[in-house]
């Protein structure tokens, strides 16, 4: 993504309209018109506040109640259950029960729900609230001296199937009262909440008649300050908009003129540098799709060389003359073949499929001419067929290969192409076992294919194909070159893995 920065000028200009907006800003005009119509309502709510302050109180030491209550509710049975049966089965001994992670030692639960009811006993003035909880610290009382027998029982062992009657007698049922009287505490804590909830709607609709009557009282006044108000911010807000909608429709000249002293003034500083930016972007665009343009000849004058023509016909010709016309008619296909990919009806995308099909025409040519040198490999699988690179870019590769890798070996020489998917990134691999090269010049290979194309002394096809790749895909793809004097070279590509129809974001191509 294009980073954009300003110009010295530019954040000075930003700077000033700034300090400038601080004291004219949108929020200080809302806030002065909200200051002015709020003003009454402030004043009873004051009123309504103290009134309902009482009421406040009530509600929320109900509500604390009934939130304490309802977390033993939800959890203490099931936790006790669940502690004791594992127990009782020997799934985990008392001493490691907290080290299990999912289960609670029995007594910190009792100790823990009493604690909590026993201050609720307190501070509770329901008389059918506290009627349920003095029923429910009575049955805790009996929980824990069942679960004293259990732990006995399990302490001194041999004793599982009372300890698990004991269970189904004793502490499911006892567990179960206890939740029956932590929700009937709810249910009467509820009823209490309904009453102090009456009491405060009836505050509520007497506010609310005021309110009517002021908002009424107030409209005229609000609406014919809001009306100036309003005025003055549509006005930079109409020119940004008249701006924005030139540039919509491709104008990049046109500039928005705000001198409203607010955040439209600022926003508009920032619609001109992004107006003018653009301006710059689309050219650079231009420029480099003018060079892509460029790129694209050149490597198609390459392909078309007249020396590799004028060496496929001899050797077509020298079939022929020799009676092999069918392998004459197989180079005929394969020389089609290959300028028919190379021409591509003018894509510059094609499929993984069909640069193997003009990679293998291609040396499929040459192995005519050179058979006595060139083996070569292509291990591309068919899953990959239908993920798109730019045309062009694995044969200039395989030529640079036999060229000036197997050539030079004068002996028998071997190229292996191939192709392999890591996640979202498409990998493919050019190796020959040709002459290779030395540290210093791969370095300097290195640094030419990195140089753009019309600066390039020597590497052209490889120094085209990395450029391309940069221009259309992003510099993080690209080519990579290992080699050793005498071993061989591997080009390795890496680009993003497309299929037909898709589209990156953030990119284009």
């Amino acid at each position: 993504m294009k980073e954009w920065n300003l110009t010295s000028e530019q954040a000075g200009q930003y700077h000033a309209v700034s300090r400038g907006a601080a004291l004219f800003s949108i929020g200080n005009k809302i806030l002065l018109l909200s200051a002015a119509a709020m003003l009454p309502f402030l004043i009873l709510a004051a009123v309504l506040l103290l009134s309902m302050a009482r009421y406040s109180r009530m509600y929320d030491k109900t509500v604390s109640n009934m939130t304490i209550a309802n977390k033993y509710n939800l959890n203490f049975k099931e936790e006790m259950d669940e502690s004791l049966y594992k127990l009782v089965v020997g799934y985990v001994e008392y001493e490691n029960i907290e080290s299990d992670g999912t289960l609670k030692d029995p007594y910190a639960l009792i100790g823990e729900l009493r604690k909590e009811f026993t201050k609720l006993v307190d501070i509770t003035t329901e008389p059918e609230s506290r009627v349920w909880l003095e029923s429910l610290l009575r049955n805790i009382d009996t929980l824990e001296k069942r679960v004293d027998d259990i732990l006995e029982n399990v302490r001194i062992g041999g004793q599982y199937d009372e300890n698990i009657e004991k269970l189904d007698n004793n502490i499911y049922i006892l567990t179960e009262l206890i939740q029956d009287n932590i929700q009937y505490y709810i249910y009467y804590q509820t009823k209490s909440m309904e009453t102090v909830t009456k009491a405060l709607n009836r505050q509520l609709q007497t506010f609310i008649l005021a309110c009517g009557f002021l908002v009424v009282l107030l409209a005229f006044l609000t609406v014919r300050i809001a009306h100036r108000i309003i005025a003055g911010m549509l006005r930079p807000v109409t020119e940004l908009y008249d701006a924005m909608q030139k540039v919509a429709e491709g104008d990049l000249s046109a500039r928005a003129d705000v001198s409203s002293r607010d955040e439209i003034e600022i926003l508009a500083g920032g619609f001109n540098t992004m107006a003018e930016n653009m301006e710059t972007l689309v050219a650079k665009i231009k420029e480099d799709e003018h060079r892509m343009r460029w790129l694209d000849l050149r490597l198609l004058q390459e392909q078309i060389n007249p020396h590799f023509l004028y060496n496929t016909l001899d050797t077509i010709i020298w079939l022929i003359e020799g009676n092999k016309e069918e392998e004459a008619v197989d180079m005929v296909v394969a020389l089609s073949d290959f300028f028919r990919l190379v021409l591509s009806k003018g894509k510059e995308l094609i499929s993984l499929e069909e640069e193997k099909q003009h990679i293998r025409s291609y040396l499929k040519i040459q192995e005519a001419r050179y058979r006595d040198i060139l083996e070569y490999e292509i291990r591309i699988d068919p899953s990959l067929y239908e993920y798109q690179i730019l045309k062009l870019t694995l044969q200039p590769l395989v030529e640079n290969a036999l060229y000036h890798g197997i050539k030079y070996k004068r002996a028998k020489g071997h190229i292996h192409i191939s192709g392999s998917l890591e996640g979202r990134l498409l990998r493919l691999s050019v190796r020959d076992d040709g002459v290779g090269m030395g540290k210093e010049e791969l370095e300097q290979l290195q640094k030419e294919i990195g140089r753009p194309c019309s600066e390039t002394e020597k590497g052209f096809g490889l120094a085209n194909v990395n450029e391309r790749i940069h221009m259309h895909f992003g510099p993080e793809y690209g080519m990579h070159i290992t080699s050793e004097k005498g071993q061989g070279t591997t080009v390795e590509l890496t680009i993003p893995a497309i299929k037909a129809g898709e589209e990156r974001n953030g990119e284009c191509g």
